[in-house]
């Protein structure tokens, strides 16, 4: 490796590769808790592969010496919030330390956040029955707050559809009324850089919507890259259960098919009775849905899915065009990961919209506009 290295690179080298650096990089002064607290962890990572756990210094890996929910306790005081987010995820995901969900204290003291959610989601099925009950209050907080955050947004989209004949002062994303926007704004475009100078922004009020009810079949994929969707979809489901004139079906698949409409209103439960995991088969998801169509201009189907089909394409796109042709309103979600960045087929995504399906990457609040602008 060229140029020359600074004093605190190497210190952060040291810090990352561990003890068994020493000879090489010695621990710099005052960084002996960093070292032991994330040697506690990360040397699992040299033990697994046959190393021989170094004499001497830094942390054991006897859980009687330094239990799990200790070393969790020194870690916060050590390490800033992003930093203890992964460490935390790590532990319980990457190194099964179980003690962290089974001790009731800690899970409470966790930070909650939908990537550590999304990370037990997958894992769930081989934690301890102590753990499990850990897992099931940690999912709960997250859960809480996802709907603290997305209700008001599908409250205020679904509740009421834009009226444009009528302006509000109200500021919002959801009632910025472009159209008008430009038109308030023409005289303001300048002739040489054909640039419009923004002085009116309109914002159109919102009409409460009519008696008309619509149904809304959501189709969750459940394979193992999905964690991360199938908690917003959960929550989303549980949002729109609660609004007036939307009836939902809940339905998760994989290779089979699992209706879990009864606990569309209970979201924590959906996550936990899901099996993360196996294949994929849309076409038979969508197939299934057809099946549960009985007014299809006031139905919407919503597709969650990375698109990576395992079954028949083409069975996929013919019932994607029945549906259509049938006045069905069909929306594909493409699937986000734990960052929130966009994961799916392109290719299965690009010849579902050439069928008929409304395809889009985007984050749960603006999910809730799309739905409130099919419905209106």
């Amino acid at each position: 490796m060229g140029g020359v290295v600074s004093d605190e690179q190497a210190r952060r080298w040291r810090l990352v590769l561990g003890r068994y650096a020493d000879s090489n990089l010695p621990r710099g002064p005052g960084d002996g808790e960093l070292d032991q607290a994330l040697g506690y962890l990360y040397d699992r990572e040299y033990t697994g592969r046959g190393h021989r756990h170094a004499k001497g210094g830094g942390g054991s890996l006897d859980p009687s010496v330094v239990a799990a929910v200790n070393w969790l306790g020194r870690a916060r005081g050590l390490f800033p919030e992003s930093t203890l987010e992964r460490l935390q995820a790590d532990a319980v995901t990457r190194y099964g330390l179980d003690d962290l969900l089974a001790d009731p204290e800690t899970v409470n003291s966790l930070q909650p956040n939908a990537q550590l959610a999304s990370a037990l989601l997958r894992m769930k099925g081989q934690l301890s029955p102590a753990a499990a009950d850990g897992l099931r209050t940690l999912i709960a907080r997250v859960v809480a707050d996802i709907v603290e955050r997305l209700k008001p947004r599908f409250t205020t989209s679904l509740n009421g559809s834009r009226d444009r004949f009528r302006r509000t002062p109200h500021a919002s994303a959801a009632n910025f009324d472009w159209k008008r926007t430009i038109a308030a704004n023409l005289a303001n475009v300048d002739p040489a850089t054909k640039r419009m100078l923004v002085d009116e922004v309109r914002f159109a009020a919102r009409k409460r919507r009519s008696n008309l009810h619509w149904d809304v079949i959501v189709l969750v994929d459940q394979s193992g890259s999905m964690a991360a969707s199938l908690l917003h979809a959960a929550v989303s489901a549980s949002i729109l259960s609660g609004l007036p004139g939307i009836g939902v079906r809940l339905i998760l698949f994989d290779t089979s098919l699992v209706d879990l409409s009864h606990l569309a209103t209970d979201p924590v439960e959906v996550l936990l009775t899901a099996q993360l995991g196996g294949g994929t088969n849309i076409a038979q998801a969508i197939k299934h849905a057809e099946t549960l169509v009985s007014q299809p201009s006031r139905t919407v189907v919503a597709l969650i899915s990375d698109f990576d089909e395992g079954g028949s394409v083409t069975a996929l796109l013919n019932s994607v065009r029945r549906l259509a042709a049938g006045g069905v309103t069909l929306l594909g979600l493409a699937a986000l990961s734990d960052e929130g960045e966009p994961w799916y087929d392109r290719n299965t995504a690009g010849r579902l919209v050439t069928a008929g399906m409304q395809v889009a990457a985007m984050t749960p609040d603006r999910f809730a506009e799309w739905l409130a602008e099919v419905t209106a």
